[in-house]
């Protein structure tokens, strides 16, 4: 995992110091420098208790800060599982090595009692939407027996629960396939806090479209999955709740994402296809019909098309992907995508489909090879006239 991720745990479970914990954003000089000095040992103490291979590098920096040492020294380490133990030893015995008075802690009493219970093994982590809409949810959960159980649950906004597939493994199996999955890579999953991750499937999951059962997976673990808080937030909903967004200038940004391919299209396929086998008929004719007017028949076409795809529901739809694209732009640290996509997600959710450069923007760009076609065959017969509508001219200008 990171320790990013485990502070925004660390967050849900202490919320006395989640106003710090947050903007400080998994740096833990700017969250030292955030907390009072119990409130830094609190902090300390409880990524020792439960996510003790990320607490080592918290560790490492406040042993260097003013007052780190302190902060550190104040945790009881009886309290702590072995591995956090073991941190907090080494820990101990680096500042005696360079000289600092460190107290001795007096042994533990042998006393018989059951081994440390891994009820607290909790972490989760989402990918952005591909350009269907679908990203992947992983979730990790302690196992009865032992060990840690893995939900890899795939999800689509509009298109429901596609498919959940459970593992059971050790805890280190588990924590490095986690580790894995969200390295640096362009397509790699981010943490999430897990009942965030929760909140989604089972906000998915409640709009499952009737035409697509439950797949078998959810409905045998759905007494899990759908254990959730009923406040608890999706990251789309985190990161608006964090960042806001950014007006005008943020839906130009948002524009030049689509552009670039790093979010959507998320087409919604039927009213797509359909919009393209006309284009197609009408590049396809035999009648002859002038460059400007075989545009505006292209245009009416294409317009009417993305009226169909973005009100109601399908801009609902469509919001929520990029809110969801924001809170993994917002976790990979680019801030001002994540700024870029929350702001779209306002104009979907604002602004009527024809008034709305996004809309155009998104439903084009799987056309762009069929129009690119078309345009050209245009010129060839001596017409200049573009058949793309760009962004920010004509009907679809930012008003």
């Amino acid at each position: 995992m990171s320790l990013a991720g485990a502070l925004e745990r660390a967050a849900g479970a202490l919320p006395a110091e989640a106003d710090a914990i947050r903007p400080a954003n998994g740096d833990p000089h700017r969250l030292f420098a955030s907390l009072s000095s119990e409130g830094a040992a609190r902090v300390a103490a409880w990524l020792l208790a439960n996510e003790a291979a990320d607490a080592e590098e918290l560790v490492d920096a406040w042993l260097d800060l003013e007052g780190g040492p302190a902060a550190l020294l104040a945790v009881d380490e009886s309290a702590l599982p072995k591995a956090g133990r073991k941190c907090l030893r080494r820990a101990r015995h680096q500042l005696k090595s360079k000289g600092v008075a460190v107290p001795e802690v007096a042994p533990a009493p042998t006393v018989a009692r059951l081994p440390h219970v891994e009820e607290s093994l909790s972490a989760a982590a989402v990918t952005a939407p591909d350009p269907l809409g679908a990203c992947l949810v992983y979730l990790v959960e302690a196992h009865p027996t032992g060990g840690a159980r893995l939900f890899v649950i795939a999800l689509a906004e509009g298109r429901g629960i596609l498919g959940v597939d459970v593992y059971s493994a050790g805890r280190s199996k588990v924590r490095a396939f986690l580790r894995e999955v969200t390295a640096g890579r362009r397509l790699a999953a981010v943490d999430t806090p897990p009942e965030a991750a929760r909140a989604l499937v089972a906000r998915v999951a409640a709009a499952q479209p009737p035409d697509r059962p439950l797949p078998p997976g959810y409905r045998e673990w759905q007494a899990q999955l759908r254990d959730v808080p009923p406040d608890a937030k999706t990251p789309g909903e985190l990161a608006r709740e964090a960042l806001g967004a950014s007006g005008a200038e943020g839906v130009e940004a948002a524009l030049a994402l689509v552009a670039e391919g790093r979010v959507g299209p998320w087409p919604a396929r039927d009213v797509l296809e359909r919009v393209a086998k006309r284009v197609q008929e009408i590049g396809e004719s035999t009648l002859i019909v002038a460059g400007p007017h075989r545009r505006e028949q292209v245009d009416e076409v294409i317009a009417t098309g993305v009226e169909e795809a973005f009100a109601g529901e399908g801009g609902a739809r469509v919001a929520a992907l990029f809110r969801h694209a924001a809170y993994v732009f917002w976790r990979r640290g680019d801030e001002p995508a994540a700024r870029a996509a929350l702001a779209a997600a306002e104009r979907v959710e604002a602004a009527p489909p024809a008034r709305n450069p996004l809309a155009r923007a998104l439903f084009e760009r799987p056309l762009r090879g069929l129009l690119d076609r078309l345009e050209q065959e245009t010129e060839s017969q001596g017409e200049a006239a573009s058949l793309l509508v760009k962004p920010g001219a004509g009907p679809g200008a930012i008003r």
